[in-house]
């Protein structure tokens, strides 16, 4: 038997992010994939491509080029090339979408404050040192077994 079950917590902690999300969402009139890439994107600033969204949180292409599609179509994300090549977009956040990250972010917060309630910085930035490794070693594997 494993000494700890990393899947014992796992919907209580998806709830609870969306359930913080989800009021942003109904505020922005956006669906929550519209959500995730926005915060994704002012998150993770190097990261700035369908295919990074989808290689990085293993989200579906077909969710993702959809909502990307969306969020263009309202004016939140801007599709930008470099050195003439059409086939890498890079996804650029637009003025327009600066309030519905800053409400998104503002719950991502809330959402580990409540999560993390109680527990030291010290305690904090041990568990985020073990999660990075935990992280790693899914990659590693998801990456091996693709190949």
């Amino acid at each position: 038997m494993l000494p700890i079950n990393p899947w014992e917590h796992q919907n209580a902690v998806k709830s609870l992010y969306s359930k913080c999300v989800g009021t942003v969402c109904i505020k922005h009139q956006i669906t929550r994939m519209e959500l995730d890439i926005l915060l994704f994107l002012a998150n993770n600033p190097r990261f700035d491509t369908a295919a990074d969204m989808v290689e990085i949180r293993y989200l579906s292409k077909s969710q993702v080029s959809v909502s990307v599609k969306e969020l263009e179509g309202h004016g939140y994300i801007r599709k930008e090339y470099e050195n003439r090549n059409r086939k890498t977009a890079h996804l650029k956040v637009c003025k327009k979408a600066e309030e519905i990250i800053r409400d998104g972010q503002g719950a991502q917060e809330k959402f580990l404050q409540i999560m993390l309630k109680g527990f030291s910085r010290e305690e904090i930035g041990i568990m985020r040192k073990y999660n990075e490794r935990i992280l790693e070693n899914l990659n590693t594997y998801l990456k091996e077994d693709m190949e």
